[in-house]
């Protein structure tokens, strides 16, 4: 066995020639576990082709598919890193140098410009693979900033949500946020600027607490999870068993919080649709 391991195998190799094969090629469905080609995934748009599951989507392909050719982005405030010199098990420095290197963002949030089925628009998007989509100062600020690029150009805003809260690492100020974006989306209010607010998986704690359910209609990707706090912390404090599907974006539908539930290959043209419809009141 020696001889053929040690001997044979590297010899018929040398001739027929090793084929190494990519281990980034497949993607497990974290719903299902059926193993995906990328390449079928990323034509699907990151939906599962087995059980319909939408994954999560990176905030620069998503714009890829919203805007109708190129878009722009917008450059958002400058904030100080690390107002509170925080440190747990890392410097708080140091975990935003690894998202800002995983994502190639310089925090949760980008805002960009383009045209949507040749409606200009402009989207603020989190992305939920910088440091779990939460919301901190500089979130805050690209808000804003996207609230003042609308209402200066008179064009609809749309905000696509992803985020598992505010930034524990900012503290109050994190939570600051909170306000500070309701007060900027009321003040679209007065020029009748059309709002269209999107929940994907997950959206929760102090986005879904503030501007994201706002929006003059509000849409959900199909199965997305959407809610301030997690379900079992609910039920430890409510001492009652919570109904299946209670954070889903389809039983939200039902019970009034949400308008409209889309799968995602539907999402653009029901964004359009709905803006549309919305900037009809524009002058």
């Amino acid at each position: 066995m020696n001889w053929i391991t040690n001997f044979v195998r590297p010899k018929l190799q040398a001739i027929v020639g090793k084929k190494e094969v990519p281990d980034n090629l497949w993607e497990t469905c974290s719903n299902c576990g059926q193993m995906l080609l990328k390449r079928d995934l990323e034509k699907n748009q990151s939906v599962c082709t087995s059980c319909d599951f939408h994954l999560r989507l990176p905030a620069r392909e998503r714009l890829k598919i919203l805007f109708d050719n190129d878009f722009s982005i917008i450059k958002t405030p400058e904030i100080k890193a690390d107002p509170l010199k925080f440190k747990d098990k890392k410097k708080y420095t140091d975990r935003l140098k690894s998202a800002g290197k995983k994502t190639s963002n310089s925090d949760a949030i980008l805002v960009a410009h383009g045209f949507i089925d040749s409606l200009k628009s402009v989207i603020a998007i989190f992305d939920f693979n910088f440091m779990g989509g939460s919301m901190g100062m500089a979130a805050g600020e690209a808000i804003i900033k996207a609230v003042e690029f609308a209402n200066n150009e008179n064009i609809p805003l749309i905000t696509i949500s992803a985020s598992g809260g505010a930034r524990m690492q900012e503290g109050i100020l994190s939570l600051m946020q909170m306000p500070r974006t309701i007060i900027a989306i009321n003040s679209m209010t007065k020029k009748k600027i059309p709002f269209v607010s999107v929940l994907t998986d997950p959206t929760t704690g102090g986005v879904s607490a503030s501007f994201a359910m706002l929006g003059d209609i509000i849409i959900a990707e199909k199965g997305a999870t959407i809610g301030f706090a997690g379900s079992r912390v609910i039920e430890e404090t409510i001492k009652e068993k919570l109904p299946q599907d209670f954070q889903k974006s389809e039983y939200l539908e039902q019970k009034g919080m949400i308008d409209i539930v889309v799968h995602r290959k539907d999402l653009k043209s029901t964004i359009s649709k709905v803006v549309k419809h919305l900037s009809s009141n524009l002058k």
